[in-house]
């Protein structure tokens, strides 16, 4: 393959790779994870960088791997205003798949004797695995709210703090959801599932922050981060059901529109439709709709999570200094203004399987993060811990503002399946100080840590191609999965 290195952390295919091509493909690796990537990445980005309306490049994160369409972790810019293309297959079937991450006063010392409680209790009170419903009982036309308004529909009924929402990307709302545009088979799978974590990689895990694990002080102690073994709360869910149903209604359509369009289909899975048309516009909709419902459904996680806190340890919630730190979300489309060859133009950015990286003063930062620039929280596999970074300028200029997601898949859920049995992981995690309850030991094999890319190396990766800074890692010692 025509692949070189254009600058520290990013190679380039060049345009003429594939006929077709728009743009070049720009994956952001160390020399390691290039090296470990599988072809379908290649491929798959290369397909992205013949949409029509593509601007600069095709990116790839350095978390990437194979996906549906675009590989995940894969990243592209769209001008609207030359043919520019929204693709649920650039954004992904769980619409605002996201991370949350919260921090406590407490330490180690206290919640270890308690840990067993607490992620049993956990367990019990947030629905885990497919199919499950939630605990929030609502009808179809209250859904409509939630639809609307995201985690403000929380705040009005009792499952928020307005905090809540300044720490939130976007305060917890996309403004221009429709709900109009969403299929009734789409509200029928999602209506009863707000306040559930879901199966595959979704999980809520209680992590400590060690001490020689904090690399930005002042940046960690501005989050709430201080270190000397504190718990943290992190938690990775989405928009279920309901997400997948919208991604699979629009996905159908733009398949039979696009010759309308004149746009050559090199991928059946990246069909996808102009955004000034009716079509896109409509999924651009209702894309919003399936992002709200999953700002809702972890803002009312996050809720259990404080009820659970305060009945182990019989404090407020308050009084154990639970704070959010921030929810990000990982698959979307959002149109964004950046400096293109000296002149401001508003974009549609997909970012599939990667996060949003704004640096410090960005006018889209909510006040509190003005000065520290944008939390980014990066999850790795149950078994090696997770990071928090920040958002920098480099971002804006080299990635669209985005940055990697997770660890990155080294190997297929069957694959891992074959490797090791759930029953045997569970016990060998518990050997290594790290208790976990699932509902499903297949679904647990399929996420063991030899599965997933060295999560050191993608933030090294990140760091070295400049588009975000780490400021603290985190330890897992209990996760509750589907």
């Amino acid at each position: 393959m025509d692949i070189k290195l254009i600058s520290p952390g990013i190679y380039e295919i060049p345009k003429s790779y594939k006929k077709g091509m728009l743009v070049p493909a720009w994956i952001f690796a160390s020399p390691e994870l290039l090296e470990s990537m599988d072809e379908g990445v290649f491929e798959q980005v290369t397909n992205v960088a013949t949409l029509p309306g593509i601007v600069k490049a095709a990116l790839c994160m350095p978390d990437g791997h194979w996906g549906y369409g675009f590989p995940i972790g894969g990243v592209a810019a769209f001008d609207p205003e030359n043919g520019g293309v929204i693709s649920p297959g650039g954004i992904g079937f769980d619409i605002n798949c996201g991370m949350r991450l919260i921090v406590t006063n407490l330490t180690e010392d206290q919640v270890g004797p308690r840990l067993h409680d607490l992620i049993n209790h956990l367990y019990a009170r947030i629905p885990v695995g497919a199919g499950q419903h939630g605990f929030v009982r609502m009808d179809k036309k209250e859904f409509r709210q939630v639809m609307e308004k995201g985690s403000k529909w929380c705040l009005q009924n009792g499952y928020a703090e307005a905090e809540d929402l300044e720490s939130t990307e976007d305060h917890g709302c996309f403004d221009w959801a429709d709900v109009d545009t969403v299929s009734d088979r789409a509200i029928e799978r999602g209506y009863n599932q707000i306040g559930t974590l879901g199966s595959g990689n979704h999980y809520l895990e209680i992590q400590v922050v060690r001490d020689e694990n904090i690399f930005d002080r002042a940046l960690a102690n501005a989050f709430g981060i201080f270190g000397k073994n504190q718990i943290v709360v992190m938690f990775h869910c989405g928009s279920r059901g309901f997400g997948h149903q919208v991604a699979t209604d629009y996905l159908k359509e733009f398949i039979s529109v696009m010759p309308k369009y004149g746009i050559p289909i090199l991928d059946r899975e990246l069909g996808c439709a102009p955004l000034k048309s009716p079509e896109g516009e409509r999924y651009f909709a209702a894309m919003a709709c399936a992002a709200n419902m999953a700002f809702a459904n972890r803002q009312v996680i996050y809720h259990r999570i404080r009820e659970c806190f305060t009945d182990i340890f019989g404090k407020d919630w308050r009084q154990l200094g639970l704070d959010q730190v921030y929810d990000v979300a990982h698959n979307t489309a959002k149109l964004e203004t950046y400096l293109v060859d000296g002149k401001k133009r508003k974009l549609l950015v997909h970012r599939k399987g990667a996060t949003r990286a704004f640096p410090p003063h960005h006018p889209a930062l909510e006040a509190g993060f003005q000065e520290t620039g944008q939390p980014v929280i990066l999850g790795g596999s149950m078994e090696t811990g997770s990071y928090l970074l920040v958002g920098t300028e480099e971002a804006m200029e080299k990635s669209w503002g985005s940055t990697a997601h997770g660890s990155g898949r080294l190997m297929s859920r069957t694959k891992a399946k074959h490797m090791i049995r759930g029953d045997k992981l569970i016990q060998d995690m518990e050997d290594r100080g790290i208790y976990v309850r699932t509902s499903s030991y297949s679904g647990l094999a399929e996420e063991a840590g030899f599965a997933y890319k060295n999560i050191h190396d993608v933030i090294a990766a990140t760091e070295l191609s400049g588009i975000s800074k780490k400021v603290a890692a985190f330890v897992p010692i209990g996760n509750i999965k589907g």
